[in-house]
């Protein structure tokens, strides 16, 4: 079992009520909330906002996240961590820690060469984003990669990732028909040199069993957003 359970919180603004500007208020919110309680990773995942709305939405994501850190209880300078699903253009604009890759994405090695290109020399992709890019330090980016299969997750170690997201292990709520991996091929993903984060059903009841399995944490969607964050925290770090 891992020594401390990474979190990895996944939006979703769809799940509130109210109109659009509603919305957006209470995911910012959940983000903020969800930063104070230590969550090591949140993944902003609104895939139907175009490019501009996205950018806009992580740019205030990015500031919420760093502020709440700082207020964070037994804050040590290490900030909740926003990655941006798929989109490195956006990431790399709004001064993201990284990006979250579909499975069948591009590369984390292109990612990074995308990433260290846009922070260095001028490229066209410089000169569009030039105002925010180039303030960007140039570490690494965090890479995560969604993997299904143990040899996707190998794959994804092979090309660099930083951690990959392994899904889905107890269900897929909205799409029933999809089989679950299962705690036994979890377990065997977790053979990997990188950090696997179970996801897919998992609950405050059947973490633990993900955990035993070789998780080195948890992501969701719905334990975090539907539940009182901080709460969640304690509960899923308390005997890890």
């Amino acid at each position: 079992m891992a020594e401390s359970c990474l979190l990895y919180y996944i939006t979703d603004r769809s799940g509130f009520p109210g109109e659009e500007s509603s919305r957006r208020r209470r995911l910012l919110e959940k983000i903020a909330e969800a930063a104070r309680a230590g969550v090591d990773y949140i993944q902003l995942r609104e895939k139907d906002l175009s490019a501009r709305e996205l950018e806009s939405l992580a740019s205030e994501a990015v500031r919420i996240v760093r502020e709440a850190g700082k207020l964070a209880p037994g804050n040590k300078n290490q900030e909740t961590a926003l990655l941006i699903n798929s989109r490195t253009d956006v990431a790399l604009a709004a001064q993201a820690d990284g990006v979250h890759l579909r499975s069948d994405d591009i590369s984390p090695q292109e990612v990074r060469r995308i990433w260290n290109s846009a922070c260095g020399a001028d490229t066209p992709f410089d000169k569009l984003r030039a105002g925010s890019a180039r303030q960007l330090s140039p570490r690494d980016p965090l890479v995560a990669a969604s993997c299904h299969s143990p040899a996707e997750v190998a794959e994804a170690a092979a090309n660099g990732a930083t951690f990959a997201v392994f899904a889905p292990v107890i269900e897929k709520k909205d799409a029933p028909e999809i089989r679950p991996t299962g705690l036994a091929l979890l377990e065997q993903a977790c053979r990997t040199n990188i950090p696997i984060l179970a996801l897919g059903g998992v609950t405050l009841s059947n973490a633990h069993a993900c955990l035993e399995a070789g998780a080195a944490g948890i992501a969701a969607i719905r334990l975090f957003q539907e539940n009182n964050i901080a709460e969640v925290v304690q509960h899923l770090r308390k005997d890890t």
